[in-house]
């Protein structure tokens, strides 16, 4: 092979396989969340006023304000998206930092909710939950951070992805001429965001 050759061979990047790649880990993720959606319908359909119970226990407020978060981060990928397609790498730095933020936002959220719940002892397992909520309220709370805890990862996990990103387009590894990564984080960042809708009126609107 000549010099020239070589050279084209080790530049060539494979990007359709990358987001081919991508969609099959996210239909893992629709597997792995659907399979607790089953197991909490299974769960509901025979504890619903169990359930509808313990949810009104839940803040709504604090609920729909992650959604509203959540929804702004999503807007936010897409406009780093855009700019990085269109050339504009200064933007696009600017509003993934900004999804960044909406998501460490939304942690802050989750963390106090749940400080807020574990002091007053409303957990699996505590003495509280023991001695005041029946068997259907327990699995209805042991649902819930289930659930809410690995959606809680996930968005830690996409937090991560994005500080690389940003690492790789400041070195320059990323450019409107070959984004596949940033698209593929962006894609990611729409499904830990779209399973926040469907977890919010399972459990914040159930009641």
């Amino acid at each position: 092979m000549s010099a020239h050759g070589e050279a084209a061979h080790a530049v060539h990047k494979d990007y359709e396989g990358a987001k081919i790649g991508m969609w099959l880990f996210l239909f893992t993720e629709v597997l792995l969340f659907g399979g607790l959606f089953v197991l909490y319908a299974a769960y509901r359909s025979v504890y619903a006023a169990e359930f509808h119970h313990a949810a009104g226990s839940l803040n709504v407020f604090l609920g729909v304000f992650n959604t509203v978060i959540l929804l702004t981060s999503s807007l936010t990928m897409v406009l780093s998206v855009s700019a990085m397609q269109k050339g504009d790498v200064r933007s696009s730095i600017n509003a993934l930092f900004w999804t960044f933020v909406c998501a460490l936002g939304f942690l802050v959220n989750k963390y106090f909710e749940w400080s807020y719940k574990i002091h007053h002892g409303i957990y699996p397992g505590s003495e509280e939950m023991a001695a005041h909520h029946d068997k259907g309220e327990v699995l209805f709370y042991g649902l819930y951070y289930m659930m809410t805890g690995l959606h809680g990862f996930h968005v830690i996990v996409g937090m991560i992805c994005m500080g690389f990103i940003y690492y790789h387009i400041r070195k320059g590894w990323i450019t409107p001429d070959d984004y596949v990564k940033l698209e593929n984080v962006g894609l990611y960042w729409h499904l830990v965001d779209l399973i926040w809708i469907f977890l919010l009126p399972l459990f914040y609107l159930a009641a």
